[in-house]
């Protein structure tokens, strides 16, 4: 038991370090920031909003720091956090690389308010592709818990579904991967190639675990009555 807890510890340490990087960056340039930071963009890259220069040095390491005590937090408080423990070298690996992801454009927005010519919104598509090819990576793992997962009426009401749905998720989610990817090619519109396929993935996969659901309740998920009844029970 206690290599496990170490692994988690020692990848929970490499998202706080990322953090801290992030922290620390805002300090070292912070005598060189605007006191008005642009933090927001269109899907064309052109400017659209600011935050105060204190605003914008610390709310994405604040936001990272809040949410990495969050992600320790929900193993501990779920119910179902044994079924977490199953899939946690996975789940700890999400964080780091989720939290990689909000320091990556942290350091894009000071360098673009540092007068580099940085295209924050490329990087954006491109780390949200990574992520949502790792998020592929983990959905087949994901055991039946209450934060974690596809987590609909049906699913959470039924494991044979929830382990299709999230079979299915998985390849949906690296194929949005790969469409946000091919959508760095086409200029202002690549955002819509990451939140496009985002979108459908959850729309699909929340439609196809209540077709699975309600033909299991209908006489089992390859027609065998006796398969409702074990579901019943």
């Amino acid at each position: 038991m206690t290599r496990p807890r170490l692994s988690t510890r020692l990848r929970f340490g490499a998202a706080a370090l990322l953090v801290a990087a992030g922290a620390a960056a805002s300090l070292a340039v912070a005598p060189d920031l605007p006191e008005q930071m642009v933090t927001r963009w269109n899907a064309a890259g052109e400017p659209v909003g600011t935050l105060s220069k204190a605003a914008g040095m610390w709310f994405v390491p604040g936001l990272a720091a809040g949410l990495l005590g969050l992600f320790a937090l929900l193993p501990r408080i779920d119910p179902l956090g044994g079924n977490i423990a199953a899939f946690r070298v996975h789940y700890d690996r999400f964080v780091v690389v989720f939290t990689a992801f909000l320091v990556g454009l942290h350091l894009a927005v000071l360098a673009v308010n540092l007068g580099y010519a940085v295209d924050v919104t490329t990087i954006a598509v491109a780390g949200g592709a990574a992520l949502f090819y790792y998020l592929g990576t983990l959905l087949p793992h994901v055991e039946p818990n209450w934060f974690v997962g596809i987590r609909t009426p049906w699913t959470l009401s039924d494991d044979e579904v929830w382990d299709r749905t999230h079979a299915l998720g998985g390849r949906l989610f690296k194929l949005s991967a790969v469409i946000a990817v091919a959508g760095l090619f086409v200029g202002e519109y690549a955002v819509y190639f990451l939140v496009g396929p985002a979108l459908a993935t959850a729309a699909v996969t929340a439609a196809y675990s209540y077709v699975l659901y309600a033909r299991r309740e209908d006489g089992g998920s390859d027609g065998d009555p006796e398969a409702a009844t074990r579901t019943a029970k």
